[in-house]
């Protein structure tokens, strides 16, 4: 697809010309990363979706709950994006991405765009570019992006870093869930969402709930929450029972602060946070040149011999590097 076509096409809302518009930026290929980049810089940026990060435990029906509130948005005429991480395989680094199978109604909603996309071991449980994909989504006109992670630890709070909210997904009766859950992601967390509240599990659910409703008030308040934030709450994505109440806490949360400024802030920190790690990648891959391996290897050989110790070892490297 010419480059003009492919613009107007995000531009115009076209799924297919979106989705080919993801997997340029994803390449790898430095002709990719410049045709992207000079994607990025030609499409509008005028457009603002609302982008909500979503991590939860494996099992916790995060595909189930992010089906269920898609198609609720979309029958509220509302525009929705998923961008679906899988994990890749460390061995092979293959990914299952059968996110669109397990969202089969929503992937067949004119109003709504499921994209899975490999981690490829990237720390943070987000593939690497989905943060440019997200900006291709908000460019083609999305008013919702949903971004799901691929399971919970220290290393997922990344995803806070390209979200507007954070949503942690837990289960009711998952065992001792609240030492298991790490602080620093408790920490991001906007709403903590108790899934599968419905039949034997209601219970259960109501009881894990006040559990993390406890806990949170223990937390440090933050400067950017209102008062009652961040919140727990008990929802069914199967009866879809709660996913209204949810959807209503979270636009009372952004009014706030949007109307304190807090929003604007959290988004220049954003685009700063991946200026930065640009740079480090971009740094990081002038190691992976031919003359910069073997400088590399040369340099290992001297340390594990004990001719040169390590700092001195990784001075002569950088210097190499800056020629």
């Amino acid at each position: 697809m010419k480059f003009e076509d492919l613009k107007n096409g995000i531009i115009a809302g076209d799924r297919r010309a979106l989705a080919r518009g993801i997997t340029l930026v994803e390449s790898a290929r430095e002709d990719h990363r410049s045709r992207a980049a000079e994607l990025l810089a030609a499409l509008p940026k005028d457009r603002a979706a609302l982008r909500i990060g979503l991590s939860g435990t494996p099992g916790v029906g995060k595909s189930t709950f992010i089906e269920s509130f898609g198609l609720m948005l979309t029958k509220r005429d509302l525009r929705v994006a998923v961008l679906a991480v899988d994990p890749s395989s460390a061995r092979s680094g293959g990914s299952i991405l059968g996110d669109k199978t397990r969202m089969d109604q929503l992937s067949r909603e004119p109003r709504a765009f499921i994209r899975p996309s490999p981690s490829q071991s990237h720390l943070g449980g987000v593939a690497r570019r989905s943060r440019e994909a997200v900006a291709l989504c908000e460019a083609a006109g999305f008013d919702v992006v949903l971004i799901e992670t691929v399971g919970v630890g220290q290393s997922e709070t990344v995803v806070a870093e390209m979200s507007d909210l954070f949503l942690l997904l837990l289960a009711p009766a998952g065992g001792d869930e609240l030492q298991g859950v790490k602080r620093g992601i408790m920490e991001m967390a906007d709403l903590i969402v108790i899934n599968k509240a419905d039949g034997e599990l209601k219970g259960a659910a109501r009881r894990t709930c006040a559990d993390y409703a406890g806990a949170l008030r223990l937390l440090r308040k933050r400067p950017q929450d209102p008062e009652g934030f961040p919140l727990a709450m008990t929802v069914s994505a199967i009866e879809e029972h709660g996913l209204d109440v949810a959807w209503e806490k979270m636009q009372e949360l952004m009014q706030w602060r949007r109307a304190k400024g807090f929003w604007q802030r959290t988004r220049a920190a954003q685009a700063r946070y991946w200026f930065e790690q640009d740079v480090k990648h971009r740094l990081l891959a002038q190691m992976e040149t031919p003359e910069a391996r073997e400088a590399l290897e040369t340099l290992s050989d001297r340390v594990a011999g004990g001719e040169i110790d390590p700092s001195s070892a990784a001075r002569d490297f950088v210097a190499r590097l800056r020629g």
